[in-house]
């Protein structure tokens, strides 16, 4: 999907400069509504088609209605590990771009299906054994979406136990979260590199953009900051989107972390951004896709096999 063209500046970069898609396909987790929506829009313009892997088929087929182009609709909940493996299972096509962009944000404690603390079950545990299971498939490239406060929280994954019993905060659960996003981005990347294969993982993050994913906070003067912030501070969902879609569609190294180009990177054009230290370390990321592949049964999306389904259960 990667052009090589005359392509506009990234300070000017928009959507309507995406190649031409057509004939390619693009899975788009979390696609019903917010930046997810906004990518998905974009690309099915350019003429991709456009699967919207949402839970709500009903909201998903109304927000699928709104696009011009070619879309599907397709269950997939990434805090039911079942649900990750009857979508995967029911794929049999290529497949050209996978856009790991649902997510949960600052929740008050609660557990996956599956028993996992919910911001880091959906946010990287269910992306990790979507991609992993659909890897055979992709030809071109998978993009993950993290946020820029994968420096907050304690700025660690908390390896002795991801699932933050007994010290659960929304902030630090969807900060690790975040940091796991692109830990697992660092680490496909290196085992796509040793496998010989052409296909690439990228991350990006929206900077701070107008979306619903906020109103779901625990506490409520966060949430009241957050409306403030989505009306005076935000970008639109579109804006938001950008940076996704440039990780999407243009010539870019392996691994590499796209975000606006603004103050704090909150606003902007699309751009190559930095990442903390912790996300930058290649023996956390081997670290945790050892501990991911434990908790979820699925393993190395090129290896033989995933374990039996219910693998890695926790109570």
């Amino acid at each position: 999907m990667a052009e090589k063209t005359d392509a506009p500046k990234a300070r000017t970069w928009n959507a309507t400069h995406l190649p031409d898609l057509s004939g390619r396909t693009a899975v788009v987790t979390g696609a019903n509504s917010g930046i997810g929506f906004a990518a998905a829009d974009a690309l099915a313009r350019a003429g991709a088609h456009v699967v919207f892997a949402v839970r709500d088929l009903e909201r998903g087929g109304a927000a699928a209605a709104r696009v011009s182009g070619s879309t599907e609709v397709r269950r997939l909940d990434l805090a039911d590990l079942a649900s990750v493996r009857e979508f995967a299972d029911s794929w049999d096509r290529p497949l050209d771009l996978l856009i790991n962009n649902a997510g949960v944000m600052m929740l008050p404690e609660q557990r996956t299906k599956d028993g996992f603390e919910m911001q880091f079950g959906t946010n990287h545990l269910g992306h990790f054994a979507l991609t992993n299971l659909l890897l055979p498939h992709v030809r071109d490239r998978v993009v993950t979406v993290s946020s820029g406060l994968h420096r907050g929280g304690d700025g660690i994954i908390h390896f002795d136990d991801v699932n933050l019993r007994g010290r659960y905060s929304p902030t630090r659960a969807y900060a690790q979260s975040k940091l796991a996003n692109l830990l697992f981005t660092l680490e496909l990347q290196r085992r796509l590199t040793e496998a010989g294969s052409s296909v690439r993982a990228l991350a990006a993050h929206p900077g701070y953009a107008a979306t619903n994913l906020q109103s779901h906070a625990a506490n409520p003067l966060a949430r009241i900051g957050m409306v403030f912030g989505n009306k005076f501070l935000a970008q639109d969902d579109k804006s938001g989107a950008l940076p996704t879609l440039y990780a999407a569609s243009q010539d870019l190294p392996g691994a590499a972390y796209v975000g606006p180009d603004g103050l704090g990177e909150m606003r902007g054009a699309p751009t190559l951004v930095g990442r903390s230290a912790v996300a930058s370390d290649p023996e956390a990321a081997r670290r945790l896709w050892t501990l991911s592949e434990e908790l979820t049964g699925v393993e190395w999306g090129f290896a033989s096999a995933a374990r039996p389904a219910g693998a890695g259960k926790v109570g």
